[in-house]
């Protein structure tokens, strides 16, 4: 199994994951064309009537930065399209024509994949976070949740890939271009995770099956790579993990690596 994050941030959030010959997608929040483009760039064929490229598009909550293109790339690609009964009217999703009710809290065995979804707290309801598994290798997907949960952690818990949101500094949030409603919900219990808390999660999280840890969701305007990146590895040295984990940051505007999990 290999992932590769297509894009995170704001403007847009998609990951791919290649399993077997399967080929999914977590999200698809880009504008259509744009999309296609990157997913091209990272190797996935063009939609072909004989032989699918895309199989799965599961997604994770409605925010457009999220499910923007994730019917449009269903249809196209035929690809079997897995989000809450609630999204099933969202004018972003409703156009495709393989529609698959997610069970929140669920697990689904789907193509020789296990993937277990888990709710969080976010103020999209339903939010959810992803474990996939496939031949025993496992990553997990953690991105817009408000504060940490033990229970989350213990859902996600195995990967050897593990895609985290660091969304904020808080010092960077306080001081920042945000109107004050909006820094009260980035910061809220229903926004997203600050480094610190992202931190508090990622030692939830980490086991010694974790080899790679993508920062991911990092804000442009109340985050840098650099303190994120900072934080993460004191957190893994705390764990004992420093040496064994590799850390990139994943990019808004460019794809990033494929990671063999």
């Amino acid at each position: 199994m290999h992932l590769q994050v297509i894009s995170s941030g704001s403007q847009g959030n998609c990951t791919l994951v290649r399993a077997g010959e399967r080929r999914v997608l977590v999200d698809a929040g880009l504008p259509g064309v744009e999309l296609e483009e990157r997913l091209e760039a990272a190797g996935v064929p063009p939609p072909n009537a004989e032989r699918p490229a895309l199989h799965h598009v599961w997604v994770t909550h409605g925010h457009l930065d999220h499910a923007r293109s994730a019917g449009f790339i269903a249809r196209k690609h035929r690809a079997r399209l897995h989000c809450a009964e609630s999204l099933m009217g969202n004018a972003a999703i409703r156009r495709c024509r393989d529609l698959h009710t997610l069970p929140v809290g669920g697990t689904q065995e789907v193509d020789e994949l296990l993937v277990r979804n888990v709710e969080i707290p976010h103020d999209a309801r339903p939010t959810v976070a992803y474990r996939i598994e496939h031949a025993g290798r496992v990553a997990a997907i953690l991105t817009d949740m408000g504060r940490p949960d033990d229970g989350v952690a213990r859902a996600l818990a195995g990967a050897h890939v593990l895609v985290l949101e660091f969304n904020h500094d808080l010092g960077m949030l306080a001081h920042g271009p945000y109107p004050a409603a909006l820094k009260k919900r980035v910061a809220g219990d229903s926004g997203h995770l600050s480094n610190d808390q992202s931190a508090q999660m990622l030692r939830k999280l980490a086991s010694e099956a974790l080899h790679t840890l993508v920062l991911a969701h990092l804000s442009e305007k109340n985050n840098r790579p650099d303190i994120a990146l900072d934080v993460a590895h004191k957190t893994l040295a705390e764990l004992g993990l420093e040496r064994r984990v590799r850390v990139l940051v994943a990019d808004q505007h460019a794809i990033g690596e494929n990671l063999a999990v």
